[in-house]
């Protein structure tokens, strides 16, 4: 449909009132908003306040990409949720909460994980895609796959106290096209050196700034007002309150739309980015039940908690308390006579934590309780405090 063609409701009207009063945006903007069709990668931390603020703002259909389910953990800093969707697939929680707050929107939802099979099907159908991705497989997949549609990334990235705003492969109106995510980074850095914000924390604020910066760009792209953070970089450092912007160009060696361009298709980002291309051989686990039956008989075995002291304040089930980050260091405070148990939260810092030692010291007792904590507060003791 045209631009001119767009209608307007007379509870739209009223809606979108104080946009269209505005002398350098009005309704004519207001129609670029309705028109458009905006895809969010990742309704976490950036992706709630983006999706919340687009949704208010009228954008006339948005897609939200993600395989991941809500988790008590989630709501420190994703304000799209509350207690009431844990457990629950994000799209269909995020739809519910956002439906509500805008009736005049579509939402087409991808409960799926982005790869180099889905990413060009999905993109395809719309005007800008906003990555709030946390890892760099996904960024470079995102980035390379709006390079090969000719779409508009606007990008945004926290960490701890930090975040990151730009706007990749963008035209202006004198056909100007900006520079993308590989002229700033041509190639990852080595695996394990970022940690991503599961590892590293972030502050539950940082999000809703730095991700309502990223709906503003995308506004700002989708009507021609302002002028977007193409070309520029912005910086965020929340604890000194500090901002800088920076100038990037294109790089004439970019593999994708460099002046000798060597990738064509979407490629292996796990591989590229350092990761392991085939599937690791799992570690071994044993479930709630069976630790507890274990307990229970009295089995001679070691039970280790890879958690942080204030999580083991919280909830503990008798395992010694060796975080995560001094694993390595206190591996000889670990049985190699006896069958040992590690646990954390939900399963993920554990299993980290014996694939550490299998490989640097070449363990071959330990067990990874399947579900962590919770899986044991859930199916063995439900009077431990849940956190």
């Amino acid at each position: 449909m045209a631009i001119e063609d767009i209608k307007f409701t007379k509870e739209e009207r009223a809606r979108y009132n104080r946009h269209m009063i505005i002398p350098d945006f009005g309704e004519a903007a207001q129609k670029k908003l309705k028109a458009s069709k905006v895809l969010i990668i990742g309704c976490g931390g950036l992706g709630s306040p983006a999706l919340l603020y687009l949704t208010a703002a009228g954008v006339g259909t948005i897609g939200i990409v993600d395989f991941d389910s809500v988790d008590d953990s989630n709501l420190q800093r994703q304000v799209l949720f509350d207690i009431h969707e844990i457990g629950k697939p994000k799209v269909e929680a995020a739809k519910r909460r956002l439906e509500a707050l805008n009736p005049h929107v579509q939402f087409k939802l991808y409960n799926t994980h982005l790869n180099s099979e889905n990413a060009l099907d999905i993109f395809r159908e719309y005007d800008v895609i906003a990555d709030g991705t946390d890892n760099f497989p996904t960024r470079y997949l995102v980035n390379d796959a709006c390079l090969l549609l000719d779409k508009p990334n606007v990008y945004a990235s926290i960490f701890q106290f930090d975040g990151q705003v730009s706007v990749f492969n963008y035209v202006n109106v004198r056909g100007e096209r900006g520079p993308n995510y590989r002229d700033l980074y041509p190639v990852p850095p080595p695996p394990g050196l970022v940690p991503s914000c599961a590892e590293g924390g972030v502050l539950g604020v940082l999000p809703g700034i730095i991700g309502s910066l990223q709906a503003l760009e995308v506004i700002k792209v989708i009507t021609g007002v302002g002028e977007p953070l193409s070309g520029r970089f912005f910086t965020f450092d929340a604890l000194n309150f500090e901002n800088r912007t920076y100038n990037i160009k294109r790089r004439a060696d970019n593999p994708v739309n460099g002046e000798n361009p060597t990738i064509t298709k979407l490629i292996d980002y796990e591989q590229f980015c350092g990761m392991r291309a085939v599937e690791e051989k799992p570690v071994r686990e044993i479930t709630a039940k069976e630790l507890y039956d274990w307990q229970v008989k009295g089995k001679k075995f070691q039970l280790i908690d890879v958690r942080e002291p204030f999580e083991y304040e919280i909830a503990e089930i008798g395992g010694e308390l060796i975080p995560l980050a001094s694993i390595a260091d206190e591996a000889d405070r670990i049985s190699r006579d006896l069958d040992v148990v590690l646990y954390c939260k939900m399963g993920g810092r554990s299993n980290k934590a014996i694939r550490e030692l299998e490989e640097k010291f070449g363990f071959t007792n330990l067990y990874n309780l399947k579900g962590g904590i919770l899986a044991y507060i859930d199916q063995v003791n439900p009077e431990l405090t849940k956190y």
